[in-house]
């Protein structure tokens, strides 16, 4: 690791931010407190609600930790094709008696605000999703000593990312849970996207900053194996979504590891930005119709997810899953960190055994 990352954590293992409310103060901090980098994540809540899960995690430890804020977005959705999936989303406002959402709730996410706080009260690391930030603003945070990672999907993303002045990129592969987090939402390219190892592979050919690499990692053996290929970390996300101290809902946690849900895929259906998750009704049903359209549709659809998780019916929520969720353990989060490094260390000496007989 670089001595800038080593000096973040004690192990290469980052908890991935996850928007929605799984990414709770307990869970970062459990991380933390096991030697691992864990991130708050500042998507969809507001700059103040933001501020004081970063208060309340600060209580909690003293160890280092990240923020992930989601980037503005470009107004390039076309109302006539979000009113249409309005329509079609009608029976199910009827069926869980509920509203549908206003699509027009806001696209910049509070941004300008959240940097605002982030400056002022600085945090060690803050990344980046949905784009890069100007190179003023990477340089505002480098002053006041915050360490920025620019979430990427592609080498030419990384290079951006790279020229702006980001000190480091954090690689995410197709196989990732919850949303591709592309510069450019480009329906053109949905499921184009590429695993995990190849990226990686690509983007230290490319750029000179240090990688985190991202999607579907469960084990410590392909955390070594992304090491290997160029990776300076490795960040989890669903991994650590089925732990005690995640706050996801009880109901997405049971769908992880249940066999009624045998596969992930891709999906407009819940935000109209494609996002992969668990394949259930609503995604059958809706999905093939959703429109790019992010965030309207996120905000159109949250009162229908809300209503589902409460009336107990997974099949009507976003359960977003990376593809390897079947390999979720349901382990304290200090534990899983601790575990990860066994097998990490683990796979390490057998590559290094085998390479000396």
């Amino acid at each position: 690791m670089s001595s800038a990352l080593t000096d973040l954590c004690r192990y290469p293992i980052v908890q991935a931010p996850m928007a929605g409310g799984a990414s709770c103060p307990q869970l970062v901090a459990a991380v933390c407190a096991a030697g691992g980098l864990g991130f708050l994540a500042a998507g969809y809540k507001t700059a103040d609600g933001m501020y004081n899960e970063i208060k309340q995690l600060r209580g909690l430890t003293g160890q280092p930790f990240g923020v992930n804020v989601f980037m503005p977005q470009p107004a390039l959705a076309d109302p006539s094709a979000v009113e249409v999936y309005r329509h079609q989303l009608a029976g199910e406002a009827a069926w869980y008696e509920t509203p549908l959402g206003d699509p027009d709730s806001g696209g910049d996410d509070n941004y300008d605000a959240k940097l605002a706080i982030l400056l002022e009260d600085p945090v060690p690391v803050v990344s980046f999703t949905f784009g890069c930030p100007t190179r003023d603003t990477l340089d505002a945070f480098a002053g006041v000593g915050t360490y920025t990672v620019v979430t990427v999907t592609t080498p030419e993303e990384a290079q951006a990312a790279q020229w702006a002045g980001a000190d480091a990129v954090c690689v995410q592969g197709v196989e990732a849970g919850g949303h591709q987090s592309t510069h450019r939402d480009d329906p053109q390219t949905d499921g184009a996207g590429i695993g995990l190892l190849s990226l990686v592979s690509q983007v230290r050919e490319t750029v000179q900053i240090p990688i985190v690499a991202t999607g579907g990692l469960m084990r410590g053996s392909q955390i070594a194996a992304v090491l290997a290929a160029g990776a300076e970390a490795a960040q989890l996300g669903t991994a650590f979504l089925i732990c005690p101290e995640s706050g996801a809902s009880p109901l997405h946690k049971q769908a992880l590891t249940n066999p009624l849900f045998v596969r992930t895929a891709l999906t407009r259906a819940f935000s109209g930005r494609p996002a992969r998750g668990l394949v259930n009704r609503f995604m059958r049903e809706h999905g093939p119709y959703a429109p790019a359209a992010y965030p309207q549709i996120h905000y159109l659809t949250a009162g229908l997810r809300t209503a589902a998780a409460k009336a107990g019916d997974a099949q009507g929520m976003a359960l977003w899953a990376g593809q390897g969720h079947r390999m979720a353990r349901e382990l304290p989060a200090g534990r899983l960190v601790r575990l990860l490094a066994e097998e990490l260390d683990a796979a390490r000496t057998a590559v290094s055994t085998r390479s000396t007989q």
